[in-house]
């Protein structure tokens, strides 16, 4: 019986893990609702803050982001600052109209 109970209770707490990873917010979705944009640094920051699942969206993007860009940094012998930059302007430009993008002077626009 005690058996039973675990099995059941190990499968419950899988499918809770699975219908959890399905409401995880996505970054599309992130810009299209408006809730995060992209930064000159080249990363993304949450338009307004208090969710936590926005950052924590955030969080995860910008800790891949700053691994490639110290891989793409190390291996041009570049600066980091640089290669952040860089990737700053090109993913504004490349922001879709509606999307929000922070100016030089730190204010959240729509494109």
């Amino acid at each position: 019986m005690q058996r039973m109970i675990k099995s059941i209770a190990i499968s419950a707490v899988m499918v809770l893990g699975l219908v959890a990873g399905a409401w995880a917010m996505d970054l599309d979705a992130a810009k299209s609702q408006g809730l995060v944009g992209e930064r000159p640094d080249g990363y993304l920051g949450a338009v307004a803050a208090g969710r936590a699942d926005v950052q924590a969206l955030v969080n995860d993007i910008n800790t891949q982001r700053r691994a490639k860009y110290e891989a793409i940094a190390a291996k041009r012998g570049t600066p980091l600052a640089n290669v952040e930059r860089f990737v700053g302007q090109k993913l504004i430009t490349r922001a879709a109209t509606g999307e929000y993008v922070m100016t030089p002077g730190g204010q959240w626009v729509r494109k």
